[in-house]
Formats: structure tokens, sequence, C-alpha cells
């Protein structure tokens, strides 16, 4: 399964892509297959699988049961290379290039490694930028999980040129992908001026996520410039959210 050749075909036949991602954390296991079920019957072209805390084996588990009831591309997307699993098809290979932080610039890429060479999966270089939550001026929004794990800042949302140069470096860096998260749990998407902005500098495709919670805020996302939206929270507290957006 050549899961980048499709993404990039996809993309260059006007196609949209959507991913629902699955925190194994937060998925019981007797619930994969009816939740899966959904999925199939979805417009849905992805299921990412991952968290930024999860327990040791858990996501194996989880991957395990998803497959059983998909031939949808099943993508890791690991807070921790605890979670790499050859069960899946690829993995996210997630650079977070907003922080400063060296074991997720490159420590952890490193550490995973060994584990990644006795897998068959498809290893996907993906520019990591995690977004603030609110956006400009407003105050008081929650810390998400990549914040308090990662132990990074995110960009300010009103300092566009600087999101627009992460990125654009990320991609001259050789990324093959971009993803622009605003976190697990946001309160807000990342607006579409932002996504604009920076898919006009980019030549490779651009994953946006966090905070998209209905079909007018999936459809904001694609009309600024994303190839790939992910779906996260929303389907957590509501798995026929789907079934409003086909």
């Amino acid at each position: 399964m050549d899961i980048y050749y499709h993404i990039k075909k996809s993309i260059a036949e006007g196609k949209r892509l959507l991913a629902v991602l699955i925190d194994p954390d937060k998925m019981a296991l007797d619930k994969v297959e009816g939740v899966v079920t959904k999925i199939n019957q979805s417009i849905v072209t992805h299921i990412f699988i991952g968290g930024s805390e999860v327990d040791e084996g858990v996501t194996e588990t989880i991957v395990k049961a998803v497959k059983q009831n998909t031939k949808l591309p099943i993508v890791l997307f690991p807070g921790d290379v605890t979670q790499i699993t050859n069960e899946a098809d690829g993995i996210l290979f997630l650079s977070l290039i907003s922080g400063r932080n060296p074991d997720y610039l490159i420590g952890k890429h490193v550490e995973a490694v060994s584990r990644l060479s006795k897998t068959q999966l498809e290893v996907l270089p993906t520019g990591y930028i995690l977004i603030e939550n609110l956006p400009a001026g407003r105050q008081g929004g929650k810390q998400t999980a990549v914040e308090r794990v990662s132990k990074t800042e995110p960009l300010a949302r009103n300092n566009v040129q600087h999101i627009v140069d992460t990125v654009k470096a990320g991609e001259l860096l050789g990324m093959q992908l971009i993803y622009l998260e605003a976190g697990s749990g946001a309160t807000h998407p990342i607006e579409p001026e932002i996504i604009s902005a920076v898919k006009d500098t980019l030549n490779i495709p651009l994953i946006v996520g966090g905070g998209i919670r209905n079909k007018q805020q999936t459809e904001a996302a694609y009309e600024a410039g994303a190839d790939l939206v992910v779906i996260g929270t929303a389907f957590e507290n509501n798995p026929h959210f789907f079934e409003h957006i086909n």
C-alpha cells in the first residue's frame, strides 16, 4: 500500500481527503467494530491511530481490531515510540518543528529506528506544527496534551509569517507532509487565513486538524487549502459526526 503516492494522486485529481483520528486510550475494544462500521459507511479516506499518552501495547491491540473491520489505510499518529506496531500500514514520522525540544525534533526518531527496522510500515516524514489553541487576543485556552507531553510552546496565531516560515523550513528539510495542528481538544480550528497562507508557500500535501467540529468548519479548511482534514474529538463525542458531512 503506497499511502503517499495515493495521497498525491488524489490531490492531483482534486479529491478531498478526510481522516478520523482514533485515540487508543479513549477507544474501548468492544466498541471498535461498531465505530469502524460507521467510518466505512462515511467519506473517510484514512484512519489515523495514536495519542499523546497511551500505555504500551494498547495501540497495537486497537490497530489489530480496526484492521479486521476495514480496508482503509491505517496510519500511526504516535505520541511515543511505544506506539509503533507493524499491524498498521504506515506511520506519520512526526518532527515537532514548531517546538525546540530536541527529543521531539530528532531524539525520539533515533530511538524509533530500531523498532521501525523490524516493520514493513511506510514511513511518512511529517513536519508537525502546533498552533495555539485560541485565536489571537483570546485568553484562557486550556493546555493541549501535545503541549504538556512535548513541553513545547505552540506558535501564535497572530504571527502568520512565523508559521509560514516554519512550514517552509520543514519542506526544505525534506518533509513529505506538513501537519498543522491546533491540538487534541482544541476549542477553535485553525483560521482559514492561516491555512491559505501556508498552502500558498507549500509544494507538498497539507494536513489540518484540531478543533474542527462541524461541516462548516470542515468545508472552510478545504476551501482554504487543506488537502487532508483530520477529525478527532468531534468523532469521539459524536460517532454519527460523519453522517452530517457525507
